[in-house]
């Protein structure tokens, strides 16, 4: 029983491994160039605050594939689900004809849900990246400090 209850206790709290996400609205990130140095990162999770620390390290990663040294975040916001968080009920109604004659049944029921059902977080974060000197400017992150200071967090 102990078992059970850690194995249980681990589902909750462990996270998708960071990647792309494997269709839309599944964990992982996304990301669309819009123009030359210009792009839309996403990162969906279970958690609020990994999502944004996700986007932010997918936003460092292209600023160095792209040979930059800093981008500057000019947009964004935050999108919860709400459809896959707490208990839900649920009424069903069957019947059934054999050899030995036909019923009818109902059941209800309540689902608890467990492990990592609780609501999708995304975050979404425009970003313009640039080379040189890093302005100076709360808005403006210095894409090499990000990615070694993320890295670690992105199991």
């Amino acid at each position: 029983m102990a078992v059970s209850a850690l194995a249980l206790l681990a589902a909750c709290t462990t996270h998708t491994p960071y990647g792309p996400a494997r269709s839309d609205g599944a964990a992982g990130y996304a990301s669309q160039k819009i123009e030359q140095g210009r792009y839309r990162v996403s990162y969906t999770d279970k958690d609020a605050a990994r999502s944004h620390d996700m986007a932010l390290l997918r936003a460092a990663e292209i600023t160095l594939q792209e040979g930059g040294d800093w981008f500057e975040i000019t947009g964004g916001y935050t999108d919860q689900d709400p459809g896959s968080s707490g208990p839900r009920s649920s009424v069903s109604v069957g019947g059934s004809r054999g050899s030995y004659g036909s019923g009818v049944g109902m059941g209800v029921g309540i689902g608890i849900p467990l492990g990592s059902s609780g609501a999708d977080v995304t975050t979404v974060i425009d970003i313009v990246t640039g080379k040189g000197e890093k302005p100076d400017r709360p808005s403006v992150y210095d894409a090499r400090s990000v990615d070694i200071n993320l890295r670690g967090n992105a199991p």
